[in-house]
């Protein structure tokens, strides 16, 4: 064989193998067959909360795209750490993934000790804002924020106010007026707001701070709503003035979001990105979050890192700033 025909050989030969290379990863590549298997969400939060029932619809819209049935399980436990913990060592494939609030993957770990690090985690979206606000038993003497803050500096350590948890946004929006109004009320977390909802309506504690879980009982006129913690007032509530219009700069940064173990290849993390995102145009996903009174917001995976690892660090601060116990000690392990 003449140079030139060995050379043209040698040429077709190397085209031929990179193609079928290029081929072979083409058809091994993870997107290309995921999901071939049932997907799980792993919620935080107990059952009934909002993020639980929102995502049961998404998961129920998703798998339709995804061809494959995706489950919602619920560990609450630790204000969401301890589900934030079985996911963060769950295997990196992109069928166990987490429905959580920003707060579990970047507040908690800066308080307390925890098994997992925020960047344990690969975030895949965000559905929307995390609303709340403070809330109190209609039959209150107080009518306003102004006067139930009055009583609380007047009778120190007589008011108490429940949370879904330690170190949580809506627990460092009544440590802000505690620290600017020289106030000493007791804190009483919860293992979710549906729980601080039914310790209020028992008369078990003064007042509670969460998301919208309270909003049928303000509709329903048994709570009396003092203020919320977003940038503007609630469409549904536009008569409750926010925090910040009452004189308080805080605003609650929460974001209710999905993500997966830390590894999860990027075009499984955007495949599930894209169904999720897609989930949100139906209209039983519209009128969920409007029934919660939740709004809706789209950030993409790459934004939702973003706007995590710009909250990590306000978060420290307040915490800091608002002398939020802590103990960041390694867990003991089991």
């Amino acid at each position: 064989m003449s140079t030139g025909k060995q050379q043209g050989w040698k040429a077709r030969r190397t085209i031929l193998v990179s193609g079928l290379l290029l081929l072979v990863t083409a058809v091994s590549s993870p997107a290309q067959t995921y999901p071939t298997k049932p997907i799980s969400i792993l919620v935080t939060f107990a059952p009934g909360g909002n993020l639980d029932t929102v995502t049961r619809v998404i998961a129920n819209k998703a798998e339709k795209l995804l061809g494959q049935p995706i489950g919602v399980e619920n560990n609450g436990a630790g204000g969401g750490s301890v589900g934030l913990g079985i996911i963060a060592k769950a295997k990196a494939d992109g069928y166990r993934l987490v429905g959580c609030t920003s707060i579990g993957i970047i507040g908690i770990p800066q308080y307390r000790a925890v098994t997992y690090k925020p960047e344990d985690f690969v975030p895949i979206m965000q559905f929307g804002p995390g609303e709340s606000g403070l809330a109190i038993k209609a039959d209150s003497p107080w009518k306003t924020l102004k006067e139930f803050v009055e009583y609380a500096k007047k009778n120190p350590d007589k008011v108490t106010y429940s949370t879904f948890g330690i170190g949580t946004t809506t627990h460092l929006s009544m440590e802000y007026i505690a620290k600017k109004e020289g106030i000493r009320w007791t804190h009483v977390p919860m293992q979710g707001s549906s729980a601080a909802v039914t310790a209020l309506l028992g008369g078990h504690v003064t007042a509670i701070s969460v998301d919208t879980t309270w909003a049928p009982h303000v509709r329903a006129g048994a709570f009396r709503l003092l203020g919320t913690h977003g940038e503007k007032r609630m469409k549904s509530f536009p008569d409750v003035p926010t925090f910040r219009e009452l004189g308080y700069d805080y605003v609650n940064p929460t974001i209710f979001m999905y993500a997966a173990p830390k590894g999860t290849p990027q075009p499984i993390v955007n495949k599930l990105d894209e169904a999720f995102h897609k989930a949100m145009d139906e209209p039983e996903f519209t009128r969920t979050m409007a029934q919660l009174d939740l709004d809706i917001q789209y950030r993409n995976s790459e934004q939702t890192k973003k706007f995590l690892q710009e909250q990590y660090v306000l978060l420290g601060k307040m915490i800091r700033d608002f002398n939020i116990p802590t103990e960041l000690k390694e867990p003991a392990k089991k």
